[in-house]
């Protein structure tokens, strides 16, 4: 599924307008790209029974250039992460309501 048909699909599920669908999503993305990014505060979005949004801090660490074999240094870095939640989980492997 691509952003035109997630927006079209949260369209149809939310009795909105495609427009208003895609200013919703946008926001959304928007909003968890902010936060992730901040300087300060715990940089995670956490939605209950679905995940959790949160900054990976990678260390500095030497690596192999596949091409060559010659040594690298990598430089530390921060990557976003998903972790989904227990609900979300159970949904995607068909588990059911008790």
């Amino acid at each position: 599924m691509n952003k035109a048909e997630l927006v079209e699909a949260m369209a149809k599920q939310s009795k909105l307008s495609k427009a208003d669908a895609e200013k919703g999503l946008n926001a959304f993305v928007d909003v968890v790209k902010k936060e992730l990014a901040n300087k300060k505060g715990d940089r995670k979005v956490q939605l209950v029974g679905f995940g959790t949004f949160e900054v990976a801090e990678r260390k500095a660490r030497t690596g192999r250039n596949p091409s060559t074999g010659e040594t690298i240094k990598i430089k530390a870095s921060k990557a976003p992460k998903f972790k989904a939640g227990k609900a979300f989980k159970d949904a995607v492997n068909g588990a059911k309501k008790k």
